[in-house]
């Protein structure tokens, strides 16, 4: 099939009413979490995932993609009215778009985040449409011991590229790959890491982890820490909203920058749409003719990291779809909807499913024009949401995650495996240990033993098969790299603490 063959199979998918409106739906309460502050992308497709289970899988995806990028256009509201960012993408939009605010510009910092994002993921779905199917082509000559490797390297790359200590991003990878087999071997049948608990033998629930260790943990520590008596309503009226020539003017090139910067990044395993904003905000200061204004107020310190976060989002289905592997662990939950739908991730989802992979990025666009003719009109309101006390909004929140986690299995120690899971995220956010490579491990665990045990089958036992594969062996010489890198850092970061520690 050609490419407008294509298109037009995925229009016919995404334009049904059915599927318009999940799409919408899902569009409507990403944008609505995003404006919330805590609970960002992974925590609000944690506690609706359990809804998909009931749905089309088409309609499933659509639905969690459009939250997926819905929490991106409503994460930089918080961001620019009160200074807490909504998601963390949008945390770099507090540094320029605050000032804005508080100039009596928050109007139009809104409004132009929303046409930066909106170009920004436009840009993104046409990368998608046009490198998903190559890559998927090349893809179909990989062999188990290649897509152990790949694997390996997401898993390295996402817990060496994070704000924490890349050893704690290890050692919490390995965490989860250790949660992931629990469960029952799948080529012996023997039970492993159950303690004789029979609901255990299908292993741990990625409902009851995820809403656990990001649902509950996001709500708890987000307790406390809002104060929405600092906006203007004056600033956000439509009339106020109206960006002036030279706001637009010096806005189309940080668009476009931040368009291309954030699509790479979002193809990379372990980035995503939070590092391609930061870049794209560094970029642009470093380019800029006005970098004194950087943190003042510069409308390109909140368009450019925008359009990249919004890009990242989109170009960020490329390796889940086309390979089955996730750059993130809100890609990790696509692909639980995936394959709990019964539909094996990877290459051979576009011959094989072909409806739903060209329905699902058609509906990127429709998604991406619904956010924009909404978001305008609905500053308000997200303005006024903003100030419903916490103490009202949260309880509301963990009861929808207990009933989500219990609707499942209808089992009582689902919801029990999400109080415990919580409790852990907290401690873990105490202890300042990354959370999302331990799901990215859960999820990606169970499928590398499955490839690294077939591949030792092929290759009767010879470890040499992952070297002497030419895709196999590149990527484990870029995974070694990635690992000196972890252990250079750390030694970095230690070397202070021990001259400090030595008496002088």
């Amino acid at each position: 099939m050609g490419v407008i063959d294509n298109l037009l199979l995925g229009l016919g998918v995404a334009l049904t009413l059915t599927n318009l409106f999940y799409c919408f739906a899902g569009v409507f309460m990403g944008t609505l979490i995003g404006v919330i502050p805590g609970i960002g992308a992974l925590a609000a497709i944690s506690m609706l995932f359990p809804i998909t289970f009931h749905l089309d899988p088409t309609a499933a995806l659509i639905m969690l993609a459009g939250i997926w990028y819905g929490t991106a256009y409503g994460g930089s509201t918080a961001s620019i009215l009160l200074n807490i960012p909504g998601t963390t993408s949008s945390a770099v939009t507090c540094l320029d778009g605050y000032p804005m605010s508080r100039q009596g510009r928050g109007g139009v910092a809104l409004l132009m985040t929303t046409v930066a994002s909106f170009i920004g993921g436009s840009i993104g779905v046409v990368l998608l449409m046009l490198f998903a199917p190559i890559i998927a082509d090349y893809a179909l000559e990989f062999g188990s011991a290649d897509y152990f490797s790949l694997m390996l390297l997401g898993l390295v790359a996402a817990s060496t590229i994070t704000d924490s200590s890349a050893v704690k991003g290890l050692a919490m990878v390995t965490l989860g790959v250790g949660f992931g087999l629990v469960g029952t071997d799948i080529y012996s049948g023997t039970q492993r890491f159950t303690f004789e608990v029979i609901e255990l033998g299908d292993g741990i629930s990625l409902v009851a982890l995820a809403m656990g260790v990001f649902g509950v943990a996001e709500v708890i520590s987000s307790i406390g820490k809002v104060d929405a008596t600092t906006i203007d309503p004056e600033s956000v009226k439509f009339k106020a909203m109206r960006p002036t020539r030279t706001d637009l003017r010096r806005s189309w090139m940080p668009i476009a920058r931040g368009s291309t910067l954030g699509s790479f990044f979002g193809t990379l395993p372990g980035t995503g749409p939070a590092i391609a904003s930061f870049m794209s905000y560094a970029l642009e200061k470093q380019v800029s003719s006005r970098p004194e204004e950087f943190g003042k107020g510069a409308i390109e310190g909140v368009v450019g990291p925008e359009s990249a976060n919004n890009a990242a989002d989109q170009t960020a289905f490329i390796p889940t779809l086309s390979l089955g592997i996730p750059g993130s662990p809100t890609m990790a939950l696509m692909l639980g909807a995936l394959m709990i739908h019964g539909i094996n991730p990877g290459p051979r989802l576009l011959t094989e499913q072909p409806e739903m992979f060209w329905g699902l990025i058609m509906s990127f666009w429709i998604g991406n024009l619904f956010l924009l003719i909404l978001n305008i009109p609905l500053i308000g309101i997200w303005v006024r949401l903003l100030q419903v006390p916490y103490h009202m909004m949260f309880p509301a929140v963990l009861a929808f995650i207990a009933i989500g986690s219990y609707s499942v299995h209808n089992s009582v120690l689902d919801v029990w495996m999400v109080v415990a899971f919580g409790a852990f995220g907290v401690g873990m956010r105490l202890l300042k240990l990354p959370a999302a490579p331990l799901l990215l491990g859960f999820v990606l665990g169970p499928m590398m033993e499955e490839h690294f045990r077939r591949a030792m089958l092929l290759s009767r036992g010879d470890f040499a098969t992952f070297v002497e594969r030419p895709i196999s062996g590149i990527v484990l010489g870029i995974t070694v790299i990635f690992l000196i890198y972890a252990v250079y850092s750390a030694f970095q970061v230690s070397k202070p603490k021990r001259a400090k520690a030595e008496p002088a």
